[in-house]
């Protein structure tokens, strides 16, 4: 994790240094089958991770040429709640869309 420090001022003659670590950025990936829709990948990548649509169908297509993209990059917990907010979206429109969670 990456370190950060700041100076706050206290009033004229009091300035303390705080350090705090800078949360790791972790990519969300979606992996290309032969079941999921192109329509429901592009209708999650606007409606969870806020792609234009124009993003969300090259991002999409992406997917389906490598096998596999980056969808997005985000703080842990951020990454975690948008895959897990797909993967339950995915399994009740009966998707077996993969999706994971990677620390960079």
């Amino acid at each position: 994790m990456a370190e950060t420090k700041t100076n706050i001022q206290h009033g004229a003659d009091v300035t303390e240094e705080i350090s705090f670590d800078i949360p790791p950025e972790c990519s969300v990936i979606f992996f290309n089958d032969d079941f999921t829709t192109k329509e429901f990948v592009v209708e999650v990548l606007m409606s969870i991770f806020h792609k234009s649509e124009a993003e969300a169908v090259d991002l999409m297509e992406l997917v389906h040429t490598a096998g596999k993209a980056v969808v997005g990059v985000y703080t842990y917990d951020i990454a975690v709640t948008r895959a897990n907010m797909t993967t339950v979206r995915a399994k009740k429109n009966g998707f077996p869309l993969r999706v994971e969670v990677s620390q960079e």
